[in-house]
């Protein structure tokens, strides 16, 4: 019995060392980040982690099209505000909410999600989304701005135009 125990005991060491360790790989291929704003009273932050194009075709491609992902890599994208925001014709509580995307060509639909998954995605659900549905709180389409410029790593920034702001996803 004894022996059991010290052979669970050094399981349960490895398992959670190999953890932190795969923890650590993955942050130093898609580092963390974030971008704030603030306008009077208004503070928004969004935190994320940034993947790298390295040659590959990410929309489409790495990230297909009419698909929920993660909006990033590692972790699932936050999106936090201290004032409720108009977006379109809804409103966004105040609050701090996962991101998601879904990626078209043309548009893409964006959901702010009241519950913030550890992970982002669903390994038991062959790498799909860990997005629920059932909490979405809100969700809207957007058009798709190309731009010349090209972004060897996901972006995320925000930019005041007259008097509303933009979230920027670029890549």
């Amino acid at each position: 019995m004894k022996k059991i125990l010290v052979i669970a005991g050094v399981l349960i060491v490895l398992v959670f060392v190999a953890a932190i360790a795969f923890r650590f790989a993955t942050k130093s291929y898609s580092p963390e980040s974030n971008t704030t704003f603030e306008d009077g009273g208004l503070k928004i932050g969004v935190y994320y982690n940034r993947p790298s194009k390295k040659g590959r075709v990410i929309f489409g491609g790495l990230v297909p099209y009419g698909k929920t992902w993660r909006t990033g890599a590692n972790e699932p994208t936050t999106f936090e505000t201290n004032k409720a925001l108009k977006i379109g014709d809804k409103t966004l509580p105040a609050g701090r909410y996962s991101l998601w995307t879904v990626p078209n060509e043309q548009t893409w639909t964006v959901v702010f999600n009241s519950t913030i998954p550890n992970w982002g995605i669903d390994v038991m659900n062959n790498g799909e989304a860990a997005r629920d549905p059932n909490t979405d709180v809100l969700v809207t389409e957007v058009p798709v701005v190309n731009t010349e410029k090209e972004f060897e790593q996901f972006t995320i920034s925000i930019a005041k135009t007259d008097d509303m702001f933009e979230l920027v996803l670029a890549w």
